[in-house]
């Protein structure tokens, strides 16, 4: 069985290494992008099983990566937004635009990865090792 795949859309390098070293010690291939251009290009190339996002991004903010791909893709790619940007006028848009989930940074981890799990259809079991 393939790993689920997915694209992690972060401009704070920092933070997209610990995202990336967390997603893949929990099982999943990551691809990543640090801005709005590439992030659609990324998406395009790799086709992800689901889009982790920031909205604050160079190139291209998140409500413009979600309405790209939302044109360009028949069946829409599951995303959770996970933004430092206010929540009060960023959670209604990101889930009208089709976010599935909302996170502020810096997320709890197993809220996250809750998340993660619910939005892939993945049962709650942990992963041993």
């Amino acid at each position: 069985m393939n790993k689920p795949k997915i694209l992690v859309v972060e401009d704070d390098e920092d933070l997209l290494k610990g995202l990336r070293i967390r997603l893949q010690a929990h099982g999943y291939d990551v691809v990543v992008a640090s801005d709005g251009c590439a992030a659609v290009s990324v998406a395009c190339q790799e086709l992800p099983d689901l889009l982790l996002l920031d909205i604050g991004l160079p190139v291209g903010d998140g409500f413009q990566v979600i309405e790209q791909l939302r044109s360009l893709f028949s069946t829409d790619i599951p995303i959770i937004v996970l933004s430092g940007r206010d929540p009060e006028h960023n959670v209604a848009r990101a889930l009208r635009s089709g976010a599935q989930a909302f996170f502020q940074k810096p997320a709890d981890n197993e809220e996250l990865f809750a998340a993660i799990r619910d939005v892939l259809g993945e049962a709650t079991q942990q992963i041993s090792g």
